[in-house]
């Protein structure tokens, strides 16, 4: 068909001829509301742009003589980064003349890799950058599940304990 003949018919349905494949041999062209296209097509792109998750980097920092209260406390934040789906940097700062002891910060990087791994899968272990050595934890999410999974089941025996216990409370006080 000819140009000319696509452009009339275009107009004759009040619609745009809008060209799909220039680099064809004849061009590609389709008649079509032009105005109504780009909307479907911002709208899918919204709606793609909804569903999806984005992975943040979340920074955990600790020194070699962190106390066991204090790193507990930084490890249930990582746990809790990690179960809601994002990354984990766990940085060791060695201060003055601590740098002289690094396996005291490779000591504290392990016992959190080991209060982690049932959550993640190490990206990066123990590294030394100038002061600092990092590691970095990334979610697995089969992993998450069955935690979460085993979670609820506590939750669930906890709360079934608590039951039992009143109906036993109630029935000594009579």
């Amino acid at each position: 068909m000819t140009v000319s003949d696509a452009l009339a018919r275009a107009e004759a349905a009040s619609l745009d001829l809008v060209e799909i494949a220039p680099t064809a041999d004849p061009p590609v062209c389709r008649i079509m509301d032009y105005g109504k296209f780009k909307y479907e097509k911002s709208k899918k792109a919204k709606e793609a742009k909804k569903k999806q998750h984005v992975m943040h980097l979340k920074e955990i920092k600790l020194h070699p003589g962190t106390d066991d209260h204090d790193f507990n406390f930084k490890l249930e934040h990582a746990r809790k980064f990690l179960i809601k789906g994002d990354r984990v940097k766990a940085t060791i700062v060695f201060r003055g003349r601590e740098i002289t002891h690094i396996d005291l910060g490779q000591e504290v990087l392990n016992r959190m890799t080991a209060g982690l791994i049932d959550l993640c899968t190490i990206e990066l272990a123990a590294k030394m950058e100038g002061r600092n050595m990092i590691s970095i934890f990334v979610p697995d999410k089969l992993k998450i599940k069955e935690v979460l999974k085993k979670m609820e089941s506590e939750k669930k025996k906890l709360i079934e304990g608590d039951f039992v216990e009143d109906v036993v409370d109630t029935d000594d006080s009579e």
